[in-house]
């Protein structure tokens, strides 16, 4: 009877392999990818949408047992609040209905709009709203959502006697929203439903942290004037702290707390080509907003940019803008027939004339990062056209800055196909620039708190510091392998890359092929962290935490392992107080950088295999159970798949070679099948990853 059995579920199993669908083309119209995986603060929710090929995404959210709490069709862009109460996301028109009004030439601004989708997590309710331009949630607080949206046009309908009303004279145009003068903003409690409009706003910024909102405005009438206002939501005090009829408004942007706000302004409404642009900021206790810099005040040679950024240090004690040269200004006394559009070429133009096309709106746009003290008004130029680049250090605490120029050796990259440059480090206190190295060819960067610049050379292949303080420049790993050990193309080799810095940058944490590896930025001494050398495992630092500025040397690392052997990956935890390690998960799978609730211990992660899809798993930080909370594509069942394998060989020069072998599901070994070899790079490595068609 037991051998009846075994017999009919093989026959069975041979029938329903043979019936499985091969895949074709039209295939990959019903496969879908995971976009904008995201988790809530309490760990309690995820949040994702479905891509099916060129259709509409669909979005949906889970609790941690897999259950779906929500879902909607053709949304996506979903971000929870900051206190995982609400849910919010874009809704799309349809995708096939606005291809159709596109065949039938309709205007743009005919086409339907995009909707706003609040859901409430508690009491599981939907909110919609319709026509929506953009919106905005706080960083880091909660309890406001702001947007802005577009009046629908109403059809003018003839009076019903068919007579034709005679015009009003003397009656004032109604002002219409539009992109030069603004779009209703909605400020929107997310708990109590209340909320205010405020209109025509060209733009609006919520503070990282303060409960502040700031917006500029062309104004509607006596009583809402036209100008910059800031909102306090813990009062809902509405105070204008700058006042023009006729002005455009730059980079508006809050400082951490929201007590801070700095802001471009061209009050000019002719059209002069060289626009007078002017810096105003304002700080909180004040009235008005100040005049900080403009075209008379500003360093010789520049101008206020109104492409440049506008930040705060983390401290508030300095405002970063931008200047910019004077751009090159057309002559308008001359006619179209009357000017002649001549390209010159050169053989020494340190960019190709083709690149020089192509960046030209970009250089056009260019900013110098200059720095202002709030507390003495000193304006610190940090960037120029000696040195363009700039990087601040310390969040824009630090006294000094890296900044960098390429030019010297834009020339020399046209042939030798690397791109290097000179850095100094410039005082913000004072403006006082000392070169610091030259010919550095990878990216340079400052250490958190500023004390180091630091980086990876690509011509002697190492890693360097140097000490803002003592101008001291030290190599790191010089006569050591920390580049690529299998780099076999005509370029000099990549780096392994580094994992951070500790507290206070007492040390910076680099990999070797295998290894963390901690360096005193000073002396280049080093020890090894981990022992993955010795039996070909890839150790690797995952941040758990998204705004972690420094990685604790005594507290718990979470790593990720990859086996060089046979191509397993997992999760590792490293007690760096007694430097002790265990491994928490591993197996034929690539496992994906998990990422980490905010407020709890809950990790969202994916596992994969070459016949694995990718779906969202969620576990505590132990690995011992996790749950599976998506099942993007349940019809890969139905098809032939395939099978992966590893396959090992000698080269004909002795060297050990390993490949990846596809064989399809339902192979048998005594047929012949035909093969296709692809023989170019590296690729066994990702054995484990999965392909979708």
């Amino acid at each position: 009877m037991k051998i009846f059995i075994s017999s009919l579920l093989f026959i069975v199993s041979i029938n329903s392999l043979a019936q499985k669908k091969v895949l074709d083309h039209p295939d990959f119209e019903i496969w879908n990818t995971i976009k904008n995986q995201s988790i809530s603060s309490n760990g309690a929710y995820i949040m994702y949408s479905l891509e099916k090929g060129e259709k509409d995404n669909h979005l949906k959210i889970k609790d941690t047992k897999a259950n779906a709490v929500f879902e909607h069709e053709r949304s996506e862009k979903g971000q929870f609040t900051y206190d995982s109460g609400f849910a919010l996301f874009t809704v799309k028109a349809w995708k096939d209905s606005v291809l159709e009004m596109k065949r039938r030439k309709v205007k743009k601004d005919k086409l339907p709009k995009d909707s706003l989708g609040i859901y409430n997590l508690k009491s599981r309710s939907l909110t919609k709203i319709a026509n929506i331009k953009s919106y905005k949630i706080p960083l880091k607080w909660e309890g406001y959502v702001a947007y802005q949206f577009e009046i629908e046009k109403s059809k003018t309908k003839k009076a019903e006697t068919g007579i034709k009303p005679e015009p009003v004279k003397n009656k004032k145009k109604a002002k219409k929203t539009g992109k030069d003068t603004g779009y209703h903003l909605v400020v929107r409690n997310l708990n109590t439903t209340k909320q205010d409009t405020f209109k025509f706003v060209t733009s609006y910024v919520f503070a990282n942290e303060g409960k502040r909102l700031a917006f500029s405005t062309t104004g509607d009438d006596s009583k809402f004037k036209a100008g910059v206002y800031m909102l306090n939501l813990e009062n809902n005090a509405l105070d204008q702290v700058f006042e023009a009829k006729k002005a455009k408004y730059y980079s508006l942007s809050l400082s951490k707390t929201g007590s801070h706000l700095g802001f471009i302004a061209d009050l000019d409404s002719t059209k002069v080509l060289l626009r007078p642009n002017a810096l105003y900021h304002w700080q909180e206790g004040s009235s008005n907003a100040l005049k900080l810099v403009d075209a008379k005040s500003a360093p010789k040679g520049y101008r206020v940019s109104s492409d440049g950024k506008i930040s705060f240090s983390k401290d508030e004690s300095k405002l970063f803008f931008g200047l910019a040269t004077p751009p090159v200004l057309k002559d308008t006394t001359l006619l179209k027939e009357e000017i002649v559009n001549v390209e010159v070429w050169t053989y020494n133009e340190p960019r190709l004339y083709t690149v020089q096309e192509l960046q030209l709106k970009n250089d056009q746009k260019k900013s110098y990062s200059t720095a202002i003290h709030l507390n003495t008004f000193k304006l610190v130029q940090l960037a120029t056209k000696t040195y363009p680049g700039a990087v601040l250090g310390n969040q824009g605490n630090a006294t000094h800055a890296l900044v960098s120029s390429g030019l010297p050796h834009q020339l020399r990259s046209q042939w030798e196909g690397r791109f290097a440059s000179d850095y100094a480090i410039v005082n913000t206190n004072t403006g006082a620039t000392t070169p610091a190295f030259k010919n550095i060819s990878g990216r340079v960067q400052l250490s958190p708190s500023g004390k180091y610049a630091y980086g990876y050379n690509d011509i002697d292949s190492s890693w360097f510091t140097y000490s803002v303080n003592t101008k001291k420049y030290t190599t790191l790993t010089k006569g050591n392998v920390f580049y690529s050990e299998i780099h076999d193309s005509p370029s000099h080799p990549r780096s392994y890359g580094s994992a951070g810095w500790t507290k206070g940058d007492a040390s910076i944490l680099l990999y070797d092929r295998y290894d963390i590896w901690k360096f005193n930025p000073d002396t280049g001494s080093s020890e090894r962290l981990t022992k993955g050398r010795e039996n070909t495992t890839t150790y690797r630092y995952v941040k758990l935490n998204w705004d972690e500025r420094f990685i604790d040397d005594k507290g718990k690392w979470l790593l990720s392992t990859f086996m060089g052997s046979n191509k397993h990956s997992g999760y590792y935890v490293l007690n760096r107080k007694n430097n002790r390690g265990k491994q928490l998960l591993t197996g034929p799978y690539r496992f994906s950088n998990p990422v980490k609730a905010r407020a709890a211990d809950k990790l969202m992660f994916t596992r994969q295999s070459f016949e694995e899809f990718p779906n969202l798993r969620i576990s505590d930080l132990s690995f011992k159970s996790n749950t599976v909370l998506s099942n993007a594509n349940p019809q890969q069942s139905d098809y032939n798949w395939g099978i992966a394998e590893l396959v090992n060989w000698t080269s004909l020069d002795g060297i050990q070679l390993t490949g990846m072998l596809i064989k399809p599901e339902n192979f048998d070994p005594n047929k012949q099948y035909p093969m296709i070899v692809n023989f170019y790079a590296k690729s066994s490595n990702r054995l484990y990853s999965h392909r979708a068609p």
